[in-house]
């Protein structure tokens, strides 16, 4: 749809270039420690001491498996290593959200903050999801990830973790972290982020635990790990220097390895073996057609050049702050209109480009424009579903389902209806696909918070939604000659519009509210639901229902309950509200907004002018300004 208007962007986040000095045998395990022999041939490096002793090394080094050309790292044996037992009390706050735990990184910074957590979550393992197992490591790049890597590994291999696969200097995105989970048979992983949040030492930081399948762990698991963070007495370590993350290659302790790998290799051969890549490759050495992609200084930094310049031949100059930074430049690494702003301005620009996308902080979502077009991400992933068979070769055979969160719009209900294909509603987090996806349900997903996805692993996936797009509009125009009209974005969408019906759809974020005031918000709100009934007249609207969304997995039978508040009323119109669980501080309120129009004459309406009386009633229902204080949302989408 056409851009209505652009928020101004907040302030500059502070930075800071050099990473502090803090190890695991600083601040982080600083606690009086008793020692357990842990018979292990080979340490990492030689002439270090372990409990204070400086035991002789013979100087055995031993060249690592690396990527031809690249620095590899060198080993030596040793006597033996250690375990550590570090004595530690549980630490308030440490319950996880949707996506993990998200704090301030000054907070993971506190003594054994993180370390008591990723103790917790070995504690609530069965030893055979671990215990001589190999997990995968990999993160955004943000501020703090160096130093937690280093925690992380020392105590997987005081828990008996037989193997880690890092990614190269601690980078690998989290759809980059899934797929190499799935490829390398790998028990778990650990993702290092706050993924949309701001980097930097005064910004956010997170942490959380994939699942052999490459999903994330489910509430039963979370819950344990928080249960567990509330008695916790010791920590289980080895003490071996840091690992030099910056080389390719094996590290191997006998019992322990760490392996450094390149943490784009086994995504892009993910990619090339679901996309077809000489057809993408065509739509981007046309003369007449121009890419962008904005990485937002974040981790698909490391990938657009591999996978857009170098396998698919785009201009490097299609790559805008393509340098993953600590601090992600400042910048606040979300793709929407009001925080990818250098993309936006492109795109809306004179001459602008046929076709732009960003992703954010650690590669799950992605935003995508045509030229002066901005295709929402419930549009996107419907759009996606039904060009998928004849556009994308992993699809060929058809998807097997679709599904979408609850607050996204019902664009893909319709396809799924036309292709008549299984359809489900979840509640947000990509957790509650992964069910759905490994009991062979569901190919394609996605969640109005820009993250679209689909069974080739199991989290969204930003890069995947960028080349799913490339593949359509490539396939649109691969008959066309030079200097014939192309098919556009806007084209794409404004056909799918006539097809399938405009869900009109917009969602209002007020980040950071004060916690007391959103929850009496909340309050409120279900005690509106409480007394409401069919029938009941809201402005212009009649009210159908009004709940609380539950959700019975279809698969497991897991429930779960609270997820949003809904208003749903007779002509399909719809009002959501929710409290995020992705920030690290106070509470994000997100209103969405919905209302379906079938006439194609009233399709070019501008989204906030269609909205307005429903948004308009979701403001005076919930009383947001008495309980929040705040005059206009921070982000609209």
């Amino acid at each position: 749809m056409a851009l209505n208007s652009i928020l101004s962007r907040p302030s500059s986040f502070s930075s800071r270039n050099l990473l502090k000095n803090y190890s695991a045998s600083d601040s982080a395990f600083s606690l009086p420690i008793q020692s357990i022999s842990f018979l292990n041939p080979i340490p990492l490096f030689s002439n270090v001491s372990f409990n204070n002793a400086s035991p002789a090394f013979s100087s055995v080094p031993v060249r690592a498996a690396s990527a031809s050309g690249s620095p590899s790292a060198t080993v030596a044996q040793s006597p033996e290593l250690k375990i550590k037992i570090v004595p530690t009390q549980p630490i308030e706050g440490q319950k996880t959200g949707t996506s993990g735990l998200r704090k301030k990184v000054k907070v993971f910074m506190q003594d054994n903050y993180l370390a008591n957590w990723i103790q917790a979550l070995f504690d609530s393992l069965p030893p055979e999801d671990y215990k001589g197992g190999v997990l995968v490591l990999g993160g955004d790049g943000r501020y703090f990830n160096k130093e937690a890597a280093q925690i992380i590994i020392k105590i997987a291999a005081g828990n008996g973790v037989g193997k880690i696969l890092v990614g190269k200097d601690g980078i690998m995105s989290t759809p980059a972290v899934s797929a190499v989970i799935r490829k390398r048979k790998a028990n778990g992983g650990f993702v290092m982020s706050a993924s949309h949040n701001p980097g930097g030492p005064d910004y956010d930081w997170g942490i959380k635990f994939n699942y052999s399948s490459g999903q994330p762990a489910p509430e039963s698991i979370t819950d344990k790990i928080y249960g567990n963070t509330l008695s916790i007495s010791e920590i289980k370590m080895v003490d071996f220097p840091d690992v030099d993350l910056s080389l390719l290659g094996l590290i191997d302790y006998g019992n322990f390895s760490v392996e450094v790998v390149d943490p784009v290799a086994d995504y892009l051969e993910l990619m090339e073996n679901v996309f077809d890549f000489s057809l993408i490759k065509s739509l981007l050495s046309r003369p007449d057609f121009r890419f962008v992609f904005d990485a937002m200084h974040a981790v698909t930094g490391a990938y657009a050049k591999p996978i857009f310049v170098d396998k698919l031949g785009a201009s490097p100059d299609s790559i805008l702050n393509g340098v993953p930074l600590e601090d992600f430049g400042h910048g606040h690494p979300d793709p929407n209109l009001t925080y990818a702003e250098d993309l936006v301005k492109i795109m809306y620009g004179d001459n602008g480009p046929a076709f732009g996308a960003a992703s954010d902080g650690d590669g799950d979502r992605n935003m995508v424009l045509g030229k002066g077009f901005f295709v929402t991400p419930s549009d996107s992933v419907a759009i996606i579903a039904a060009n998928a068979e004849e556009a994308i070769p992993y699809f060929k055979s058809g998807p097997k389902g679709l599904a979408r969160s609850m607050p996204t719009s019902g664009a893909l209900d319709r396809v799924a209806k036309k292709l008549n294909l299984p359809f489900f509603e979840v509640p947000t987090g990509w957790k509650f696909f992964g069910n759905l996806m490994d009991a062979g349900n569901l190919s394609i997903c996605g969640e109005e918070s820009f993250g679209t996805g689909s069974d080739h692993i199991r989290e969204k996936d930003g890069i995947w939604a960028v080349l799913a797009w490339m593949s359509i509009i490539a396939f649109r125009n691969k008959d066309k000659k030079a200097g014939e009209k192309l098919v556009s974005v806007a084209d794409v969408v404004t056909e799918h519009w006539a097809t399938y019906g405009r869900n009109f759809f917009s969602r209002y974020d007020y980040e950071e509210c004060e916690s007391e005031g959103a929850n009496k918000m909340v309050e409120h709100l279900r005690d509106i639901i409480s007394k409401s009934k069919e029938g009941d007249v809201y402005g212009n609207y009649t009210l159908q229902f009004a709940d609380d969304f539950n959700y019975t997995d279809p698969v497991d039978g897991s429930v779960v309950s609270k997820q949003g508040i809904r208003f749903v009323f007779t002509d399909g119109s719809r009002i959501i509200f929710r409290l995020s669980g992705t920030g690290s501080a106070g509470a994000t309120v997100r209103i969405y907004i919905e209302q379906f129009e079938p006439e194609a004459s009233k399709h070019d309406v501008d989204a906030q002018i269609a909205l307005k009386p429903l948004i308009d009633l979701a403001l005076s229902t919930s009383k947001l300004k008495e309980f929040t204080g705040r005059e206009k949302p921070t982000v609209i989408t």
